[in-house]
């Protein structure tokens, strides 16, 4: 997928202006957290799970060369086979030799963002293979050509009326005067056109929430059944995930899947959880007669031993988005890539540089609502301190900006004049505020100003207050 990061910030302000995407964005940022909310109070545990999720992603990214090896043996053993790949064009290589061993047209695909950041359906058409996307926010953002913007509720940035004008447009074989008001209708529709697709396909790909080491299977969650059609009705499965999914076993598994819906979407599990362990045995009803799994790594593993390996622990279930107040204002196309949100200010620069990303880590207020809901507690504000850091010693951030925290770190290392200054400046903007009480712009206040008034200083600052209680307190 094309990195347009470096633009966040005229997407951002477009996004602002966006009437439809402020509407759609207006009914997510409530559903989402309220549910979690109420799934996490009926689950008195969840705390202690959450330190349990974290402490199997820990142990797991300590000894992870020894579980995908011996994940890899345990899927050798079961049938399959596992594909190696460093880069996204070693990946989509792995599934195009896979493809065309069994002569695929058509390939149906669950939701996977890791089959988003190898650009793999743009891969696939290009050499004459025909992707179908069949999560229902997956077909509709690929009838319009868009990337996701959610990573687990791709289309969340549209609304009802959009999606109705899309099928419309892309259903012409359909009667033209045919009801599309109620979500319903629209499911309804999508069912019927992908039916058929699910029918026709060759080769079926799906992502991983989790691989079991033990066993060398790969586990989905869905909520719309398309990960079970896509495993099972195909004579290939394809399994295209990353090297960080992988969990020591069956128990670490579930200990996950119990942290997973309920900071996803509020559930207490999802609809459906599909465990794949190797193709079609003899005494099987069904399943595929071909097994693969695309294993990529893409610059994690250079993340193991750095101060951003806790992003490895992520389980992709979005919580930190869905409660992102920068995330809820602009949506996810802003941020350029596969992975927006908090975890996609961290993520993103590490796996396509800070030179592409820099933006990123600078799109918070560092408000800490995302580590506070984080099910496997990644320290996200703490690391995007480090992007941040990065960036100011490359020098890649504006030369204004380093100027003046320069002159800001040379005053705050002299606190008499710190002090000195700061009381002169607040005294200034206090008289100049009497009778307002805010200010609607204020010199190099532009970012603040622009879309908010600045409150104007009232009565004496903290330090001197804290000052004169101390005196008291050493005089009694």
């Amino acid at each position: 997928m094309l990195a347009t990061s470096r633009n966040f910030t005229a997407a951002a302000q477009a996004g602002l202006a966006n009437d439809n995407l402020q509407r759609a964005l207006g009914l997510a940022r409530t559903g989402f957290p309220l549910r979690r909310r109420l799934a996490v109070e009926r689950l008195p545990e969840f705390e202690a799970l959450r330190e349990a999720g974290r402490a199997i992603k820990d142990h797991t990214l300590q000894y992870l060369d020894f579980y995908i090896e011996f994940y890899e043996s345990q899927v050798v053993a079961s049938g399959g086979k596992v594909h190696w790949a460093r880069t996204p064009a070693e990946a989509c290589a792995a599934v195009l030799q896979i493809c065309r061993s069994v002569g695929a047209k058509i390939v149906t695909k669950g939701k996977s963002m890791v089959a988003e950041e190898i650009g793999l359906n743009d891969f696939l058409e290009a050499n004459g293979i025909t992707p179908v996307e069949t999560d229902l926010g997956e077909y509709i953002i690929q009838l319009r050509h868009e990337p996701p913007s959610h990573i687990i509720a791709p289309a969340i940035h549209l609304v009802k009326e959009q999606v109705a004008e899309t099928f419309r447009a892309e259903h012409r074989s359909l009667d033209a005067g045919r009801p599309l008001i109620e979500p319903r209708q629209m499911c309804d529709e999508a069912r019927a056109m992908l039916r058929p697709r699910f029918l026709a396909a060759d080769v079926g790909i799906t992502g991983a929430n989790f691989l079991v080491a033990e066993t060398g299977s790969s586990i989905v969650v869905t909520n719309e059944g398309n990960g079970d059609l896509t495993q099972v009705l195909p004579r290939v499965h394809i399994v295209v995930t990353s090297i960080e999914k992988v969990v020591p076993t069956f128990e670490d598994a579930a200990t996950l899947l119990r942290l997973l819906a309920r900071s996803a979407t509020g559930q207490e599990f999802s609809t459906y959880t599909t465990i794949s362990t190797g193709p079609r045995r003899e005494a099987d009803l069904d399943g595929p007669e071909e097994y693969h799994v695309v294993l990529l790594d893409n610059g994690r593993s250079g993340m193991i031993g750095t101060d951003f390996q806790d992003m490895l622990r992520c389980i992709r279930c979005s919580a930190c988005m869905s409660h992102c107040p920068v995330y809820a204002a602009v949506g996810g196309h802003a941020y350029g890539w596969v992975y927006p949100g908090p975890m996609g200010a961290v993520l993103t620069p590490g796996l396509i540089g800070i030179e592409e990303a820099g933006h990123l880590p600078n799109a918070s207020t560092f408000c800490g609502r995302c580590e506070s809901v984080c099910p496997v507690k990644i320290p996200l504000p703490k690391m995007m301190r480090h992007w941040r850091e990065r960036e100011h010693a490359k020098k890649l951030s504006p030369t204004v900006y380093r100027k003046g925290l320069s002159v800001w770190a040379w005053v705050a290392r002299r606190p008499a004049l710190y002090h000195a200054l700061a009381g002169t400046a607040a005294r200034a903007l206090g008289w100049a505020g009497q009778g307002h009480g805010r200010f609607r712009a204020l010199p190099l206040a532009a970012g603040w100003t622009t879309v908010r008034d600045m409150p104007s200083p009232e009565g004496r600052s903290f330090h001197s207050l804290w000052a004169q209680y101390k005196k008291r307190g050493s005089a009694r």
